[in-house]
C-alpha cells in the first residue's frame, strides 16, 4: 500500500478558513475527486485526511467523506485535548474504524510552551486508550516544547508534520537541525517528509533547495521513521501534486529501495494502524 500520509479536504467558506490569505488560488473547494487522479499519477493507492479546522463537525465530516471514499485509508481530525471530558469526544470519533489520530494547529498558539499546559497534556494522556496517535505541528521554535512533550509521554505515538516547517527559503539550519536530531531520538517519534516547498520561495525554489533539509531527517530518523506527505492542495500556492511527489521520490530513490519502500507506504501504513490491502 502505497499512501500519501498528509493532506487535506475542505469546502471552502472564508469564516472558516481564516488562515488563507485573500490572494491565494486555494480558496475554494477541494474533495476526493481532485485527489484521485493525482494519487493514481504518482502510483499511489490512499491518503490519509488530516484536519484544517478545530472542529469537532469538520472530523465527523472527514469521516463521512471516507466512508465514500476507500482511498481515504484513515482521518487525523481534531478534538479539544484542553476539554475535561475530551474523551466524550474522542470515544465516538475512535468507533470509527479510520479514526486514526488527532491534531491541533499548535503552531498558531501564541505561547510557544502551549503543548506543556496541563489541561492539554491531560488530552495527550487520553488518546492510547483509544489507540490513537497525535500529529506535532509546531514551528522550529516550538521545538523545545515538542521534544519534552514526547518525552513526557514515552508510550504514545506522535508523528511531526512537514519537518517542523524549517526557514527552507532563507537556507537556515541551526538551530532547526539539532533539535531535530534531539526529537528524533525518541523512538516514539515519526516524520512527514511534507510541506517542504511552501517553506521555499515559492516561484523560486529548486530540488537543491531541500537537500540539507531531507539529509538531516533522513539521518535523523531512518528509513522506518519517514513517511511521504504531500500537504496538497496547500502545497499548490508553490508547486503541483506532482512536482511534490517527484522531490521527494528523487531523493527517496537516491537512498535505495531499503529507503523508498518504507517511505511511501509501509511506515504510515504501521503508524496509523492502518489494514494493508
Amino acid at each position: 500500500m502505497r499512501l500519501d500520509a498528509h493532506q487535506h479536504f475542505w469546502l471552502f467558506e472564508s469564516q472558516q478558513y481564516g488562515w488563507m490569505q485573500p490572494d491565494w488560488p486555494i480558496r475554494r473547494d477541494f474533495m476526493p475527486s481532485d485527489l484521485q487522479p493525482l494519487l493514481v499519477d504518482c502510483g499511489l493507492d490512499g491518503c490519509i485526511a488530516v484536519q484544517a479546522r478545530q472542529s469537532i463537525e469538520e472530523s465527523q465530516w472527514l469521516l463521512e467523506l471516507a466512508r465514500r471514499n476507500s482511498m481515504i485509508r484513515g482521518v487525523v481530525g481534531w478534538a479539544d485535548l484542553r476539554c475535561d471530558r475530551v474523551e466524550e469526544q474522542l470515544g465516538p470519533l475512535s468507533e470509527h474504524a479510520k479514526f486514526v489520530g488527532v491534531r491541533h494547529v499548535v503552531q498558531d498558539e501564541a505561547d510557544d510552551n502551549f503543548v506543556l499546559g496541563q489541561a492539554f497534556q491531560r488530552g495527550i494522556s487520553q488518546l492510547r486508550q483509544f489507540g490513537l496517535t497525535y500529529d506535532l505541528l509546531v514551528f522550529p521554535r516550538q521545538l523545545p516544547a515538542a521534544i519534552e512533550l514526547v518525552q513526557q509521554f514515552p508510550d504514545q505515538p506522535f508523528v511531526l508534520d512537514h519537518i517542523a516547517k524549517p526557514a527552507i527559503g532563507e537556507g537556515r539550519l541551526s538551530p532547526w537541525d539539532i533539535q531535530i536530531r534531539l526529537l528524533a531520538s525518541f523512538p516514539n517519534v515519526m516524520c512527514k517528509v511534507s510541506g517542504m516547498i511552501t517553506e521555499a520561495n515559492w516561484r523560486d525554489w529548486k530540488p537543491a533547495d531541500f537537500r540539507p533539509y531531507l539529509e538531516t531527517v533522513a539521518d535523523a530518523f531512518g528509513p522506518e521513521r519517514l513517511m511521504f506527505g504531500s500537504d496538497w492542495p496547500v502545497a499548490l500556492l508553490a508547486g503541483s501534486y506532482r512536482q511534490v511527489y517527484d522531490l521527494a521520490n528523487t531523493f527517496a530513490q537516491s537512498l535505495g529501495q531499503g529507503f523508498a519502500e518504507p517511505f511511501f507506504g509501509r511506515n504510515a501504513a504501521k503508524f496509523y494502524g492502518l489494514v494493508t490491502q
